[in-house]
């Protein structure tokens, strides 16, 4: 009896991963992304540009504050003062990071790339958070405490398994990448059986 149920179980389980593995967990971890996490990441970008379409192109004073906390302290929080080298550098490749990552996830285009590039913008994040912006204990949080709504430990080790899923496993079957693939194989496909065809 106990090995049939087991027999079952194991039938039933192993059918529903075959049936959805392909497709389904990397379509749900970029809708989780999507629902959870594009607003607020694109929200967040916009408070770093300038206002209307142009303004887009400039970025404000506001990204240094939140990028480079320390950096703009040592210039008396005069944002022009920062050197180009390295730090505007680095306040454009965020600013327009937290734009263009989580597109990237969303459509599936080069999602293993965007995911990792969006761990290393949470672990960011997180460590400006705590180290410049001081946050209290209770947003921190901790692993293996009794509360599981602290914004930074709790909430953000969330986001990056979810990250982590989609850097290994991929976007799934309905994504741009699996087009592109395609599209890629099939034109490599075609120029191997033009220069294997026998000469006319």
């Amino acid at each position: 009896m106990i090995s049939r149920l087991a027999g079952t179980y194991n039938l039933v389980f192993e059918k529903v991963q075959s049936t959805l593995e392909d497709w389904f967990l990397g379509l749900a971890a970029r809708f989780v992304f999507a629902g959870v996490l594009f607003v607020y990441l694109f929200n967040s970008a916009l408070t770093k540009v300038g206002d209307g379409v142009f303004g887009f192109f400039t970025i404000t004073d506001n990204a240094y504050f939140q990028i480079l906390p320390s950096v703009v302290e040592r210039f008396d929080y005069d944002a022009s003062q920062v050197p180009f080298f390295p730090y505007d550098i680095i306040v454009a490749a965020g600013t327009y990071s937290e734009f263009i990552l989580p597109i990237l996830i969303v459509v599936g285009l080069f999602t293993r790339l965007a995911a990792l590039g969006m761990i290393g913008f949470v672990a960011v994040q997180s460590f400006v958070d705590i180290a410049f912006h001081g946050v209290d204990e209770k947003t921190t949080g901790a692993l293996f405490d009794r509360f599981s709504d602290s914004v930074i430990v709790d909430q953000r080790s969330l986001w990056v398994f979810l990250l982590i899923y989609l850097v290994i496993c991929g976007p799934g079957l309905l994504s741009l990448d699996t087009l592109w693939t395609r599209k890629v194989s099939k034109a490599q496909n075609d120029r191997h059986a033009e220069d294997t065809a026998p000469a006319g």
